[in-house]
C-alpha cells in the first residue's frame, strides 16, 4: 500500500475538521505541483509539533497550480479558510506579498476524514524532524504497516455515508478501492469535478475552443442530482455557452455535434454569435477516450433539457 503523510497547517486542519466537507483543498504557498501519488490513494494530515500525530486524510485526486483567485472560487471554504481576505492572508503569510493574484499548488483530496482526538496516532517511529512537507511510504516495513493498520479503520467507504455503530464513522470494508478503482467508482466533490473536467479539455471550451479560464465553467450533461459526477458527464464550455446549454437553447448530440435550438431566435431575435456553432463537430476533446462526454447521458440532454422547437 503506497500512502502519503503531509505535514499539515494545525489551523487549517482545525477549520476543516469543524466545516466536515465532502472534499478540500491542500494548498501549498510555492506553487509547486505534488507528484507523489496516483489518483485514489490516500493521502494522510500529520500535524505539526507539539501535536505531532496522525489525525486523519484523504484520497488524493489531482495536483494543480491554480491563481489563487480561481483556488477559492473552486473550492471556497474547503481552502481552510471562511473567507477570501483570510484565505490571500494566510498564502501572504507564507510568501508575502510579491503577487497581486499567486499560483499556489493545490492538493485536491477528496472524502476527507477526521480521527477522534482520542485516537490519534502517533508520527511513526521514523519520522525526522527535519521532514518539511511530508513523506511518501510505499514499502512494507514496521513503520509503514504499524501505521496503516492503526489509520485504515478510519477510512470512509467511497460513496457511503452510512455511520459504524462503534465510532460514528464510515469505517472501511475489507475490499475498500484504491487508485483509480476508487477514482472511477467514488462520487467527487463539485470542486474536484471542475478541475479534471478542465484539464480534460486541456482549459479550452469544448465548443468555441475559448482559452480564457477566467469563463470557462464545468457543466454537467445530466445534473449533479441525477448524474455521475465524473469526466464523462461534464463539458468546459465557456460561461455564456454553459447557461444556453443548462436551459436547453443548445445542445450535444450522440454523435458530437453541436445543435443550437430556433427558440434563441424566436424568442430573443438574436443568436448569430451562436448559431455559426450549429452543426459542427466539438472544437475540443479529452484525450482519454473514457473521459469524452458519454452518449447516453447527451441523448438524455437531447431528449429532456433541450427545446428543439
Amino acid at each position: 500500500m503506497r500512502f502519503y503523510v503531509g505535514v499539515t497547517d494545525n489551523a487549517w486542519f482545525d477549520f476543516i475538521e469543524k466545516d466536515g466537507p465532502d472534499e478540500v483543498n491542500f494548498w501549498r504557498p510555492s506553487g509547486r505541483e505534488f507528484s507523489a501519488l496516483e489518483s485514489g490513494e490516500p493521502f494522510l494530515f500529520k500535524l505539526h509539533k507539539p501535536l505531532n500525530f496522525v489525525v486523519g486524510g484523504g484520497f488524493f485526486i489531482r495536483s494543480e497550480r491554480l491563481p489563487l483567485s480561481l483556488a477559492w472560487e473552486v473550492f471556497g471554504r474547503k481552502n481552510g479558510a471562511a473567507t477570501r481576505r483570510q484565505f490571500e492572508q494566510l498564502i501572504r503569510n507564507y510568501r508575502g506579498y510579491d503577487e497581486v493574484d499567486p499560483e499556489i499548488g493545490c492538493i485536491i483530496l477528496n472524502q476527507p476524514f477526521f480521527i477522534p482526538r482520542d485516537h490519534w496516532i502517533p508520527a511513526p517511529g521514523d519520522w525526522k524532524p527535519n521532514i518539511v512537507s511530508g513523506k511518501r511510504y510505499d514499502d512494507q516495513n514496521e513503520w509503514s504497516d504499524r501505521l496503516w493498520t492503526l489509520v485504515r479503520p478510519w477510512l470512509p467507504v467511497p460513496d457511503s455515508d452510512e455511520p459504524s455503530e462503534e465510532s460514528g464513522t464510515a469505517i472501511a470494508d475489507p475490499n475498500l478501492l484504491y487508485g483509480q478503482e476508487y477514482l472511477r467508482k467514488s462520487r467527487l466533490g463539485q470542486g474536484a469535478f471542475r478541475i479534471l473536467v478542465t484539464d480534460a479539455y486541456l482549459k479550452r471550451c469544448a465548443i468555441s475552443g475559448e482559452r480564457t479560464l477566467p469563463v470557462l465553467q464545468a457543466s454537467h450533461i445530466k445534473p449533479y442530482g441525477e448524474g455521475p459526477n465524473h469526466v464523462d458527464n461534464g463539458l468546459l464550455l465557456r460561461s455564456d455557452l454553459h447557461i444556453l446549454f443548462d436551459r436547453g437553447y443548445l445542445t450535444v448530440t450522440p454523435d458530437l455535434k453541436v445543435e443550437i435550438s430556433g427558440r434563441i431566435r424566436e424568442e430573443y431575435e438574436n443568436g448569430k454569435d451562436y448559431y455559426r456553432f450549429h452543426g459542427n463537430p466539438l472544437s475540443v476533446l479529452p484525450l482519454v477516450p473514457h473521459d469524452r462526454p458519454n452518449r447516453e447521458f447527451l441523448r438524455w440532454h437531447n431528449e429532456r433539457i433541450f427545446r428543439s422547437t
